[in-house]
Protein backbone atom coordinates (compact mmCIF):
# COMPACT_ATOMS: atom_id res chain seq x y z
CA UNK A 1 0.00 0.00 0.00
CA UNK A 2 3.04 2.48 0.90
CA UNK A 3 4.49 1.80 -2.72
CA UNK A 4 1.34 2.64 -4.19
CA UNK A 5 1.24 6.14 -2.80
CA UNK A 6 4.55 6.70 -3.00
CA UNK A 7 4.61 9.76 -5.56
CA UNK A 8 1.33 11.50 -4.43
CA UNK A 9 1.04 13.98 -1.84
CA UNK A 10 -0.43 11.72 0.87
CA UNK A 11 2.83 9.23 0.35
CA UNK A 12 4.82 11.87 1.59
CA UNK A 13 2.55 13.02 4.10
CA UNK A 14 2.68 9.31 4.99
CA UNK A 15 6.31 9.28 5.00
CA UNK A 16 6.47 12.35 7.24
CA UNK A 17 4.52 10.39 9.74
CA UNK A 18 6.12 7.23 9.94
CA UNK A 19 10.08 9.45 10.14
CA UNK A 20 8.15 11.44 13.18
CA UNK A 21 6.68 8.09 15.07
CA UNK A 22 10.33 6.33 14.75
CA UNK A 23 11.98 9.64 16.22
CA UNK A 24 9.78 9.82 18.57
CA UNK A 25 10.19 6.13 19.53
CA UNK A 26 13.94 5.78 19.49
CA UNK A 27 13.72 9.55 21.64
CA UNK A 28 11.60 7.13 24.24
CA UNK A 29 14.22 4.04 24.18
CA UNK A 30 17.62 5.65 24.33
CA UNK A 31 17.16 6.33 28.40
CA UNK A 32 15.90 3.44 28.82
CA UNK A 33 18.57 1.27 26.97
CA UNK A 34 21.68 3.65 28.55
CA UNK A 35 19.81 3.01 31.93
CA UNK A 36 20.48 -1.35 31.21
CA UNK A 37 22.99 -1.32 30.22
CA UNK A 38 24.88 0.52 32.92
CA UNK A 39 23.03 -1.56 35.49
CA UNK A 40 23.67 -4.88 33.72
CA UNK A 41 27.53 -3.99 32.46
CA UNK A 42 28.90 -1.96 34.95
CA UNK A 43 28.56 -3.10 38.40
CA UNK A 44 31.48 -2.05 39.96
CA UNK A 45 29.94 1.48 39.84
CA UNK A 46 27.29 1.06 42.31
CA UNK A 47 29.65 -0.05 44.96
CA UNK A 48 31.58 3.38 44.47
CA UNK A 49 29.00 5.31 46.59
CA UNK A 50 28.17 2.91 49.27
CA UNK A 51 28.96 4.37 52.76
CA UNK A 52 30.40 2.40 55.33
CA UNK A 53 29.38 2.69 58.79
CA UNK A 54 30.69 4.58 61.47
CA UNK A 55 33.56 3.30 63.90
CA UNK A 56 32.34 4.25 67.44
CA UNK A 57 35.02 2.66 69.17
CA UNK A 58 37.67 3.89 67.12
CA UNK A 59 36.59 7.74 67.08
CA UNK A 60 36.03 7.43 70.82
CA UNK A 61 39.39 6.14 71.57
CA UNK A 62 40.97 8.64 68.85
CA UNK A 63 39.05 11.18 70.31
CA UNK A 64 40.36 10.83 74.52
CA UNK A 65 43.73 11.08 73.06
CA UNK A 66 42.64 15.56 71.55
CA UNK A 67 40.27 15.90 74.58
CA UNK A 68 43.82 15.12 76.98
CA UNK A 69 45.73 17.26 74.96
CA UNK A 70 42.82 20.09 75.04
CA UNK A 71 42.34 19.39 79.33
CA UNK A 72 46.21 19.59 79.65
CA UNK A 73 46.30 22.77 77.66
CA UNK A 74 43.25 24.18 79.78
CA UNK A 75 44.76 23.57 82.76
CA UNK A 76 46.43 26.31 82.90
CA UNK A 77 43.85 28.88 81.71
CA UNK A 78 41.81 29.86 84.72
CA UNK A 79 38.63 28.53 83.23
CA UNK A 80 37.20 28.52 86.77
CA UNK A 81 37.45 32.21 87.53
CA UNK A 82 36.48 33.93 84.05
CA UNK A 83 35.44 32.85 79.93
CA UNK A 84 38.97 31.60 78.87
CA UNK A 85 37.74 32.48 75.12
CA UNK A 86 40.09 34.53 73.90
CA UNK A 87 43.30 33.08 75.52
CA UNK A 88 42.33 29.55 74.50
CA UNK A 89 41.39 30.03 70.89
CA UNK A 90 44.37 28.27 69.07
CA UNK A 91 44.07 25.15 71.42
CA UNK A 92 40.31 24.84 70.82
CA UNK A 93 41.02 25.26 67.02
CA UNK A 94 43.32 22.83 67.57
CA UNK A 95 40.90 20.21 69.20
CA UNK A 96 38.12 20.70 66.26
CA UNK A 97 41.35 20.03 63.71
CA UNK A 98 41.79 16.84 65.84
CA UNK A 99 37.93 15.63 66.12
CA UNK A 100 37.05 16.20 62.30
CA UNK A 101 40.51 14.08 61.37
CA UNK A 102 39.25 11.29 63.19
CA UNK A 103 35.67 11.87 62.36
CA UNK A 104 36.90 11.23 58.37
CA UNK A 105 38.87 8.46 59.23
CA UNK A 106 36.59 6.39 61.16
CA UNK A 107 33.48 7.17 58.72
CA UNK A 108 31.93 8.89 61.21
CA UNK A 109 31.20 12.15 59.16
CA UNK A 110 27.52 11.75 59.05
CA UNK A 111 27.22 11.22 62.92
CA UNK A 112 27.05 14.29 63.96
CA UNK A 113 25.34 14.14 67.48
CA UNK A 114 28.58 12.24 68.81
CA UNK A 115 30.83 15.29 67.07
CA UNK A 116 27.96 17.55 68.69
CA UNK A 117 27.69 15.80 72.34
CA UNK A 118 31.53 16.07 72.58
CA UNK A 119 31.84 20.14 72.01
CA UNK A 120 28.26 20.56 74.07
CA UNK A 121 30.31 18.88 77.03
CA UNK A 122 33.82 20.65 76.15
CA UNK A 123 31.52 24.17 76.46
CA UNK A 124 29.67 23.02 79.57
CA UNK A 125 33.22 21.88 81.25
CA UNK A 126 35.41 25.12 80.27
CA UNK A 127 33.24 27.64 79.04
CA UNK A 128 30.15 27.71 81.38
CA UNK A 129 31.04 31.86 82.40
CA UNK A 130 31.73 32.54 78.45
CA UNK A 131 27.89 33.31 78.45
CA UNK A 132 27.40 35.61 81.43
CA UNK A 133 27.27 39.08 80.79
CA UNK A 134 28.88 41.33 83.27
CA UNK A 135 28.77 44.83 83.66
CA UNK A 136 31.85 47.00 82.73
CA UNK A 137 34.29 48.84 85.05
CA UNK A 138 32.76 52.16 87.19
CA UNK A 139 35.20 54.20 85.36
CA UNK A 140 33.58 53.09 81.97
CA UNK A 141 30.25 53.53 82.97
CA UNK A 142 30.65 57.32 84.09
CA UNK A 143 32.64 58.04 80.87
CA UNK A 144 29.99 56.59 78.91
CA UNK A 145 27.15 58.37 81.12
CA UNK A 146 28.70 61.59 81.99
CA UNK A 147 28.53 63.57 78.49
CA UNK A 148 24.76 62.82 78.00
CA UNK A 149 24.42 64.23 81.54
CA UNK A 150 26.21 67.34 81.05
CA UNK A 151 24.50 67.84 77.59
CA UNK A 152 21.07 67.18 79.00
CA UNK A 153 21.87 70.22 82.25
CA UNK A 154 23.37 72.48 79.69
CA UNK A 155 20.68 72.41 76.99
CA UNK A 156 18.31 74.71 78.67
CA UNK A 157 21.03 77.21 79.57
CA UNK A 158 21.73 77.06 75.50
CA UNK A 159 18.59 77.52 74.37
CA UNK A 160 18.18 80.45 77.31
CA UNK A 161 21.39 81.93 75.17
CA UNK A 162 20.16 81.54 72.22
CA UNK A 163 16.60 83.01 72.63
CA UNK A 164 18.26 86.26 74.27
CA UNK A 165 21.40 86.70 71.64
CA UNK A 166 19.73 89.53 69.86
CA UNK A 167 17.90 91.49 72.67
Amino acid sequence: MFYFYQGSARGRKLQQQMDRNIEMVSTALLPAFIFTWTVLFSPGIASEFVVLPCDQMSFGFHVKNCLSDFNKSMETSGYQEKCPWPNVRSIYIKLKTCVENYTSSTWCNGSKFLVDELFLEVHRMYFPLCGEVHDPPFFTLVMLIAPVIVATLFLPLLCVRLATWNT
